[in-house]
């Protein structure tokens, strides 16, 4: 752990200077690994060169090394320019990092769950200012994934060049997939497909007026296996949070795409069998059902319509107050879904009578035209 931190700390001094004008978020991400010491598990899943510099994608996971505990995985930056997905993700572990230093009752949660943390899966896209990585990939269209239904023309991932947005090249296998999207999964696959209850959270923005918690399929109009499941999930929040003013509805509502990232580590998961990082044959168990944050940002430009002329202006918040009111808004969210991993019975062991009502519910809700 020690080495890796010190290998993502090693930077030329211009370079490190240029960090912090045009990714602070990694100068954030850096302190705070440094402040978790031996609190945390701290990794560098990867590394992406870009004209001759080097950035890590860094993991960092708190709490039980049991592999079967339950777990909550939160995940941004994987679009570059939707940089204050990273931001959310780095504040709520900012918090963790300085919560866990009084209080008793988190780290005896962290005995027995554990967090998985990538916040900037797609350094050098935040750091040059662009949606895609440096090869032109859309991240969220880089798996062997297909729709099941034609998506929208471009917006669900286009194979003419890599020069527009939203390309998705030919993707067959994993190992066809980006350096990002491969450490992604490995995180995955390593910290969560053994749990007993896992749920992933990825941070976007970028589409709306109102905060989206998309649950799978992107790549289809149908449910997905884990709808009752999903449905009961939602049923808790609801009860527990009545004022809550999330919009929860699957992806496909708004948009179907090929090759997203959290339907093939959702189908692979489903299938049970799985590669390992060092080639063996490894079994899923458990549930495991990935979501999607995807903050109304339209909202932000409602308030503030010049900053449309900004480059980061479309997807985050410009004005500082907006900001710190988005980095606090989401940590409600955050702390009821750790604590629905650790409790799962409520919403994951059901009887046939309420899942059938809940499946019904659920057609009925998200599923009839």
């Amino acid at each position: 752990m020690a080495d890796d931190i010190n290998q993502l700390l090693v930077l030329e001094p211009s370079f490190e200077r240029e960090l912090e004008r045009k990714l602070p978020e990694m100068v954030t991400l850096n302190r705070i690994a440094r402040s978790l010491g031996g609190r945390a598990r701290i990794r560098i899943e990867a590394t992406v060169e870009r004209k001759g510099r080097k950035f890590p994608i860094m993991s960092v996971v708190m709490g039980s090394e049991d592999p079967e505990a339950p777990t909550l995985g939160v995940f941004g930056g994987v679009h570059g320019l939707e940089r204050i997905g990273s931001d959310v993700v780095i504040a709520w572990m900012q918090s963790l990092s300085e919560t866990m230093e009084w209080d008793e009752s988190l780290r005896e949660r962290l005995k027995r769950s554990r967090l998985v943390f990538m916040p900037i899966v797609n350094p050098v896209g935040i750091f040059e200012l662009t949606r895609s990585n440096p090869n032109g990939v859309d991240l969220m269209r880089n798996s062997p994934v297909r729709a099941e239904q034609p998506p929208a023309f471009m917006l669900g991932g286009q194979q003419i060049s890599n020069r527009l947005p939203w390309f998705s090249p030919p993707t067959a296998k994993t190992e066809d997939m980006e350096i990002e999207s491969q450490a992604l999964c490995r995180l995955v696959e390593r910290e969560m497909f053994q749990s007993k209850c896992a749920l992933t959270v990825d941070v976007h923005s970028g589409f709306g007026s109102v905060d989206r918690f998309w649950f799978p399929w992107a790549k289809s109009q149908n449910p997905p296996p884990h709808l009752e499941e999903i449905a009961a999930l939602k049923k808790l929040f609801d009860r527990s949070y009545p004022h809550h003013f999330y919009q929860i509805e699957p992806q496909a509502k708004s948009y179907t795409t090929h090759g997203d990232l959290w339907d093939w580590l959702y189908e692979r998961h489903i299938g049970r069998n799985f590669k390992t990082e060092v080639g063996s044959a490894g079994t899923a168990s458990g549930l495991y059902v990935p979501f999607t944050l995807e903050l109304g940002s339209w909202m932000w430009l409602k308030k503030n319509p010049r900053q449309v002329f900004s480059s980061l202006g479309a997807f985050n918040p410009i004005q500082p107050h907006r900001l710190k009111r988005i980095l606090r808004r989401h940590t409600t969210l955050f702390d009821f879904l750790h604590r629905a991993v650790m409790s799962s019975d409520p919403w994951v062991v059901l009887e046939e009578s309420e899942r059938s009502r809940l499946k019904r519910r659920a057609m009925e809700l998200w599923y009839t035209k």
